[in-house]
Protein backbone atom coordinates (compact mmCIF):
# COMPACT_ATOMS: atom_id res chain seq x y z
CA UNK A 1 0.00 0.00 0.00
CA UNK A 2 1.38 3.26 -1.42
CA UNK A 3 0.59 6.70 0.10
CA UNK A 4 -0.02 7.75 -3.12
CA UNK A 5 -2.94 5.41 -3.50
CA UNK A 6 -3.98 6.11 -0.34
CA UNK A 7 -4.21 10.00 -1.76
CA UNK A 8 -5.88 9.17 -4.47
CA UNK A 9 -8.49 6.83 -3.04
CA UNK A 10 -9.21 9.67 -0.66
CA UNK A 11 -9.70 12.27 -3.69
CA UNK A 12 -12.60 9.86 -5.17
CA UNK A 13 -13.81 8.98 -2.22
CA UNK A 14 -14.68 12.63 -1.53
CA UNK A 15 -15.19 13.78 -5.01
CA UNK A 16 -17.32 10.50 -5.83
CA UNK A 17 -16.46 11.13 -9.89
CA UNK A 18 -12.92 10.08 -11.05
CA UNK A 19 -12.94 13.17 -13.68
CA UNK A 20 -12.88 15.46 -10.99
CA UNK A 21 -10.68 13.59 -8.82
CA UNK A 22 -8.19 13.20 -11.61
CA UNK A 23 -8.31 16.84 -12.07
CA UNK A 24 -8.11 17.58 -8.64
CA UNK A 25 -4.56 15.57 -8.41
CA UNK A 26 -3.55 17.17 -11.50
CA UNK A 27 -3.23 13.61 -13.25
CA UNK A 28 -5.03 11.47 -16.64
CA UNK A 29 -7.82 9.25 -15.71
CA UNK A 30 -5.93 6.52 -16.37
CA UNK A 31 -3.38 6.30 -14.02
CA UNK A 32 -5.75 7.23 -11.49
CA UNK A 33 -8.13 4.22 -12.06
CA UNK A 34 -4.94 1.58 -12.39
CA UNK A 35 -4.08 2.94 -8.74
CA UNK A 36 -7.53 2.39 -7.30
CA UNK A 37 -7.29 -0.95 -8.75
CA UNK A 38 -4.07 -1.57 -7.42
CA UNK A 39 -4.94 -0.63 -4.00
CA UNK A 40 -8.14 -3.21 -4.16
CA UNK A 41 -6.12 -5.85 -4.79
CA UNK A 42 -4.16 -5.18 -2.88
CA UNK A 43 -6.92 -4.85 0.12
CA UNK A 44 -8.50 -8.01 -1.92
CA UNK A 45 -11.74 -6.47 -2.18
CA UNK A 46 -13.69 -3.30 -3.94
CA UNK A 47 -13.12 0.00 -2.30
CA UNK A 48 -15.97 1.83 -4.82
CA UNK A 49 -18.82 0.70 -6.81
CA UNK A 50 -18.75 1.94 -10.09
CA UNK A 51 -22.49 3.08 -12.51
CA UNK A 52 -22.42 4.83 -15.66
CA UNK A 53 -23.48 7.82 -13.76
CA UNK A 54 -21.69 8.08 -9.93
CA UNK A 55 -19.43 6.19 -7.69
CA UNK A 56 -20.22 5.14 -4.50
CA UNK A 57 -17.91 3.55 -1.44
CA UNK A 58 -18.23 0.15 -0.52
CA UNK A 59 -18.89 -0.47 3.22
CA UNK A 60 -15.06 -1.63 2.66
CA UNK A 61 -14.74 1.52 1.11
CA UNK A 62 -16.55 3.21 3.99
CA UNK A 63 -14.17 1.48 6.62
CA UNK A 64 -11.27 2.89 4.52
CA UNK A 65 -11.66 6.09 4.42
CA UNK A 66 -11.25 7.46 8.02
CA UNK A 67 -8.40 5.59 8.56
CA UNK A 68 -6.95 6.84 4.89
CA UNK A 69 -7.45 10.37 6.34
CA UNK A 70 -6.05 9.60 9.48
CA UNK A 71 -2.55 8.32 7.97
CA UNK A 72 -2.35 11.00 5.45
CA UNK A 73 -2.93 13.87 8.21
CA UNK A 74 -0.35 12.10 10.07
CA UNK A 75 2.09 11.64 7.50
CA UNK A 76 1.78 15.47 6.76
CA UNK A 77 1.88 16.28 9.94
CA UNK A 78 5.51 13.93 10.89
CA UNK A 79 6.55 16.05 7.32
CA UNK A 80 5.74 19.55 8.51
CA UNK A 81 7.85 18.70 12.14
CA UNK A 82 10.78 17.28 10.39
CA UNK A 83 10.94 20.31 8.36
CA UNK A 84 10.42 22.87 10.91
CA UNK A 85 13.51 20.71 13.05
CA UNK A 86 15.71 21.08 9.72
CA UNK A 87 14.95 24.61 9.73
CA UNK A 88 16.02 25.40 13.10
CA UNK A 89 12.53 26.51 14.54
CA UNK A 90 11.34 23.49 16.02
CA UNK A 91 13.69 21.49 18.75
CA UNK A 92 15.78 21.25 22.00
CA UNK A 93 18.70 23.77 23.04
CA UNK A 94 20.44 23.22 26.48
CA UNK A 95 21.51 26.16 27.81
CA UNK A 96 24.15 26.56 30.67
CA UNK A 97 25.41 29.64 32.85
CA UNK A 98 26.81 31.06 35.49
CA UNK A 99 24.65 31.93 38.53
CA UNK A 100 24.50 36.06 38.41
CA UNK A 101 23.82 35.69 34.33
CA UNK A 102 21.03 33.60 35.31
CA UNK A 103 19.01 36.51 37.29
CA UNK A 104 19.93 39.49 34.67
CA UNK A 105 21.03 38.31 31.57
CA UNK A 106 18.90 34.38 30.62
CA UNK A 107 15.66 36.73 30.94
CA UNK A 108 16.17 39.18 28.69
CA UNK A 109 17.62 35.90 26.01
CA UNK A 110 14.88 33.39 27.34
CA UNK A 111 12.18 36.52 26.00
CA UNK A 112 13.73 37.04 22.56
CA UNK A 113 14.07 33.01 22.05
CA UNK A 114 10.55 32.81 23.64
CA UNK A 115 9.08 35.46 20.65
CA UNK A 116 11.04 34.29 17.77
CA UNK A 117 11.28 31.13 18.54
CA UNK A 118 8.22 29.14 20.25
CA UNK A 119 8.54 26.36 18.73
CA UNK A 120 12.01 25.76 21.20
CA UNK A 121 12.21 24.11 24.60
CA UNK A 122 15.06 25.28 27.01
CA UNK A 123 16.89 23.13 29.00
CA UNK A 124 19.11 25.33 31.87
CA UNK A 125 21.97 24.52 33.82
CA UNK A 126 23.48 26.82 36.20
CA UNK A 127 25.37 27.65 38.80
CA UNK A 128 28.24 27.17 36.91
CA UNK A 129 31.67 28.88 36.60
CA UNK A 130 33.33 29.26 33.07
CA UNK A 131 35.46 26.15 33.26
CA UNK A 132 32.81 24.11 33.81
CA UNK A 133 30.60 25.48 31.17
CA UNK A 134 33.53 25.24 28.88
CA UNK A 135 34.19 20.97 29.52
CA UNK A 136 30.65 20.94 29.46
CA UNK A 137 30.23 22.38 25.45
CA UNK A 138 33.39 20.14 24.66
CA UNK A 139 31.53 17.21 26.19
CA UNK A 140 27.96 18.04 24.10
CA UNK A 141 26.27 18.13 27.88
CA UNK A 142 25.23 21.84 26.60
CA UNK A 143 24.27 23.17 23.37
CA UNK A 144 24.81 27.42 24.58
CA UNK A 145 26.68 28.50 27.54
CA UNK A 146 26.50 32.08 29.04
CA UNK A 147 29.80 32.73 30.60
CA UNK A 148 32.56 34.97 30.98
CA UNK A 149 35.45 35.15 28.96
CA UNK A 150 37.67 34.44 28.46
CA UNK A 151 37.57 30.70 27.53
CA UNK A 152 40.75 28.35 27.02
CA UNK A 153 42.78 27.79 24.30
CA UNK A 154 40.65 26.06 22.35
CA UNK A 155 39.61 27.04 18.68
CA UNK A 156 36.28 24.66 18.70
CA UNK A 157 34.69 27.06 20.87
CA UNK A 158 33.57 30.61 19.95
CA UNK A 159 32.57 33.32 21.75
CA UNK A 160 30.15 36.76 20.97
CA UNK A 161 29.63 39.43 23.98
CA UNK A 162 27.10 40.29 25.31
CA UNK A 163 27.92 42.96 28.11
CA UNK A 164 30.40 44.57 29.77
CA UNK A 165 29.51 44.87 33.11
CA UNK A 166 31.78 46.82 35.86
CA UNK A 167 32.25 45.78 39.55
CA UNK A 168 30.43 46.54 42.31
CA UNK A 169 30.71 46.46 46.41
CA UNK A 170 28.25 44.11 48.41
CA UNK A 171 28.27 45.06 52.32
CA UNK A 172 26.83 44.20 55.03
CA UNK A 173 24.16 45.29 56.71
CA UNK A 174 26.04 47.04 60.10
CA UNK A 175 29.05 48.16 57.35
CA UNK A 176 30.92 50.92 58.85
CA UNK A 177 33.12 51.76 55.63
CA UNK A 178 34.78 54.71 54.39
CA UNK A 179 32.54 57.79 54.87
CA UNK A 180 30.69 56.10 57.93
CA UNK A 181 29.39 53.05 55.39
CA UNK A 182 26.23 55.39 54.14
CA UNK A 183 28.04 56.71 50.77
CA UNK A 184 26.83 55.50 47.91
CA UNK A 185 30.27 55.60 46.75
CA UNK A 186 33.25 54.40 47.97
CA UNK A 187 36.91 53.95 46.79
CA UNK A 188 38.22 51.24 46.58
CA UNK A 189 41.46 51.82 47.45
CA UNK A 190 40.22 52.80 50.95
CA UNK A 191 39.28 49.04 51.45
CA UNK A 192 42.89 47.69 51.86
CA UNK A 193 41.59 46.75 55.87
CA UNK A 194 38.39 44.54 55.31
CA UNK A 195 37.86 40.99 55.10
CA UNK A 196 36.96 40.19 52.07
CA UNK A 197 34.23 36.88 50.56
CA UNK A 198 35.63 35.56 48.06
CA UNK A 199 34.94 32.76 45.33
CA UNK A 200 37.06 29.88 46.21
CA UNK A 201 36.54 27.46 42.67
CA UNK A 202 39.95 28.25 41.07
CA UNK A 203 39.49 29.34 37.50
CA UNK A 204 36.46 32.16 38.79
CA UNK A 205 36.95 35.04 36.22
CA UNK A 206 34.95 37.05 38.48
CA UNK A 207 37.44 36.18 41.36
CA UNK A 208 40.18 36.78 39.32
CA UNK A 209 38.86 40.29 38.32
CA UNK A 210 38.18 41.30 41.68
CA UNK A 211 41.64 40.32 42.87
CA UNK A 212 43.12 42.36 39.54
CA UNK A 213 40.73 45.13 40.87
CA UNK A 214 42.32 45.43 44.36
CA UNK A 215 45.95 44.51 43.56
CA UNK A 216 45.36 47.74 40.78
CA UNK A 217 44.16 49.97 43.84
CA UNK A 218 47.38 48.94 45.96
CA UNK A 219 46.80 46.33 47.94
CA UNK A 220 46.13 42.61 48.18
CA UNK A 221 42.41 41.51 49.48
CA UNK A 222 42.32 39.79 52.76
CA UNK A 223 40.39 36.11 51.64
CA UNK A 224 39.26 35.65 54.75
CA UNK A 225 36.01 33.45 53.53
CA UNK A 226 35.65 31.97 50.30
CA UNK A 227 32.58 30.28 48.52
CA UNK A 228 31.92 28.26 45.61
CA UNK A 229 28.47 29.68 44.54
CA UNK A 230 27.23 33.35 44.49
CA UNK A 231 24.32 32.71 46.97
CA UNK A 232 26.93 31.55 49.37
CA UNK A 233 28.88 34.97 48.82
CA UNK A 234 26.00 36.86 49.67
CA UNK A 235 24.63 34.94 52.40
CA UNK A 236 28.31 35.72 54.14
CA UNK A 237 28.59 38.77 53.09
CA UNK A 238 25.00 39.10 55.14
CA UNK A 239 25.83 37.49 58.20
CA UNK A 240 28.79 39.96 58.29
CA UNK A 241 31.39 38.75 57.83
CA UNK A 242 32.80 40.85 55.15
CA UNK A 243 32.00 42.52 52.02
CA UNK A 244 32.49 41.16 48.08
CA UNK A 245 33.55 42.64 44.63
CA UNK A 246 30.88 41.14 42.10
CA UNK A 247 29.77 42.30 38.55
CA UNK A 248 26.62 44.75 38.21
CA UNK A 249 24.48 41.68 37.36
CA UNK A 250 24.35 41.11 41.04
CA UNK A 251 22.35 44.39 41.30
CA UNK A 252 19.56 41.75 40.35
CA UNK A 253 19.67 39.95 43.47
CA UNK A 254 17.90 41.05 46.75
CA UNK A 255 19.20 38.91 49.57
CA UNK A 256 18.06 40.46 53.04
CA UNK A 257 21.00 43.00 54.87
CA UNK A 258 22.91 43.04 51.56
CA UNK A 259 23.43 46.72 50.06
CA UNK A 260 25.39 47.55 47.31
CA UNK A 261 27.43 50.43 46.28
CA UNK A 262 29.29 51.52 43.29
CA UNK A 263 32.99 52.33 43.00
CA UNK A 264 34.78 55.80 42.39
CA UNK A 265 38.17 54.39 41.48
CA UNK A 266 37.75 50.79 39.86
CA UNK A 267 38.17 50.10 36.08
CA UNK A 268 38.16 46.62 35.96
CA UNK A 269 35.60 44.96 33.93
CA UNK A 270 33.97 41.54 33.83
CA UNK A 271 32.66 40.60 30.06
CA UNK A 272 29.11 38.20 29.93
CA UNK A 273 29.35 36.42 26.55
CA UNK A 274 27.57 33.71 24.76
CA UNK A 275 29.82 30.92 23.77
CA UNK A 276 28.97 27.55 21.66
CA UNK A 277 31.09 24.52 19.45
CA UNK A 278 32.12 26.47 16.58
CA UNK A 279 31.37 23.28 14.31
CA UNK A 280 27.96 22.44 16.02
CA UNK A 281 25.65 21.26 12.89
CA UNK A 282 22.33 22.15 14.83
CA UNK A 283 20.02 23.87 13.06
CA UNK A 284 18.54 24.92 15.82
CA UNK A 285 21.73 26.68 17.41
CA UNK A 286 22.39 28.29 14.08
CA UNK A 287 18.54 29.99 14.52
CA UNK A 288 18.83 31.03 17.98
CA UNK A 289 22.11 32.33 17.70
CA UNK A 290 20.75 34.26 14.71
CA UNK A 291 17.82 35.65 16.84
CA UNK A 292 20.08 36.48 19.71
CA UNK A 293 23.02 38.24 17.39
CA UNK A 294 19.46 40.51 15.71
CA UNK A 295 19.05 41.95 18.92
CA UNK A 296 22.63 41.52 20.87
CA UNK A 297 23.13 44.65 23.28
CA UNK A 298 26.35 47.08 22.97
CA UNK A 299 29.00 46.06 25.52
Amino acid sequence: MELRQLRYFVTVARTRHFGRAAEQLHIAGSPLSQAIRQLESHLGTPLFERTTRRVDLTPAGEALLPEAVRILESVGAAREQVSRVAAGDLGRLRIGSTALATYRHVPELVRRLGDELPGLALRFRTEMLTPALEAALTDHRIDLAVLRPPVGDDDAIATRVLARERLVLAVPPAWDGPGGGSADTVALGDLADEEFVVYSAPGSVVGAAADRACRGAGFVPRRTHEADQTSIVLALVAAGLGVALLPESVLAVTVDGVRYRELADCDVTADVALAWRREDPSPVLEKALAVLGRTERTP
